[in-house]
């Protein structure tokens, strides 16, 4: 729940819950619906810098026809284990996240060894710097809670699934969120959150990061960090080793990125036709005749040319990852090692 890259040194531990169906929309245990509440302070447009004052959880609202919420303000991600066994133990009809893409993350990891497979519905209240999850369920930045209760009562949801990523040789680590990139994303990334401190946000930052990253790739010299590869391996579910097209050794990559989002900033579409969960875009190398593409590689239109010079789109059910440097999961940095890619549960979002 921090509002710069944190680096972890070993993912979240849960206990893992067999899994159970959660395709449909459960009733609602009760006519009007018991709503928990978890507000990051620190998220940027909820004060950004320092915690909220009052009870760090427990404190119930009443919002009269709406329902009643149970407001929590957690001070550290270590706080969301108990916060969320209290919810569960309610049966609230949904858990609201008032925060952007790393609070959802957050929830959803800490979340995972409570509520495995069968989460209430999930209510996002995007007040982060970064809201790609918001953007693409279509939900606006100034959505209230209020709001949200509302269309509750109209029954509007949309299901989405997380990516799930996990310890090969320990399947009780796990990590939860939308957006996951290794290589020279971890760079952009960075950069991106060098921006949100001169004010840029959401669109405007990936318009500025992917510019300049090109050109620093395009004309940088052979030895420039923005051209270096990244020792990676990856394969299939079925185990089949993706193809590298060269440019870089076979054992290196120039970039990775995954998703299970359909929707993304600045008007963006990079898995355009694509019907699996699991998207992932890579790059094979920094050539200057694929950096030339990657305009058309990210609005989803990449040729047969552009795939031969090594960029890859491609979708599955799950992906194995070998990473001998770090990656980022909805902004923050998990360590290197071997994991499993795959999709999670459908979780049912309310949207206007």
């Amino acid at each position: 729940m921090q509002h710069s890259i944190h680096l972890f040194e070993r993912l979240p531990q849960i206990e893992a819950r067999p899994a159970t169906v959660n395709d449909g929309a459960f009733p609602p245990v009760r006519s009007k619906p018991l709503v928990g509440l978890i507000r990051n302070g620190r998220s940027y447009h909820n004060g950004g810098g320092s915690p909220v004052e009052g009870p760090s959880h427990n404190a119930a609202v009443s919002h009269g026809a709406l329902g009643e919420v149970i407001v929590t303000a957690p001070q550290e991600r270590s706080d969301l284990v108990e916060i969320l066994a209290d919810f569960a133990a309610r049966r609230v009809d949904c858990i609201a996240i008032d925060g952007g893409d790393g609070t959802v993350r957050d929830v959803l990891s800490c979340g995972a060894g409570i509520f495995g497979e069968s989460w209430p519905t999930l209510i996002v209240l995007p007040h982060g710097k970064t809201n790609a999850l918001a953007l693409d369920l279509g939900i606006p930045v100034d959505w209230t809670l209020e709001q949200a209760l509302a269309a509750i009562q109209n029954g509007k949801i949309e299901r989405r699934q997380p990516l799930v990523i996990t310890q090969k040789d320990n399947s009780g680590a796990q990590v939860r969120g939308f957006i996951m990139g290794a290589g020279i994303f971890n760079r952009c990334i960075a950069l991106g959150q060098r921006s949100h401190d001169f004010g840029a946000f959401n669109a405007a930052v990936v318009g500025l990061t992917t510019a300049w990253s090109v050109l620093q790739a395009f004309f940088g010299s052979g030895n420039n960090p923005w051209r270096r590869g990244t020792r990676m391996r990856l394969r299939t579910g079925e185990g089949k080793e993706v193809e590298h097209l060269g440019g870089l050794p076979a054992d290196e990559r120039y970039l990775l990125f995954a998703s299970t989002l359909k929707k993304f900033p600045a008007g963006l579409n990079p898995f355009r036709g694509l019907d699996k969960t699991v998207r992932v875009a890579l790059l094979d190398n920094p050539g200057r005749g694929l950096l030339l593409r990657i305009g058309a590689l990210m609005r989803g239109t990449a040729s047969a040319a552009t795939r031969r010079r090594g960029g890859h789109v491609f979708d599955g059910e799950a992906l194995d990852l070998e990473l001998s440097g770090r990656f980022i999961l909805d902004g923050e940095s998990f360590p290197a090692g071997h994991y499993r890619l795959n999709a999670g549960a459908k979780l049912r979002f309310v949207v206007p």
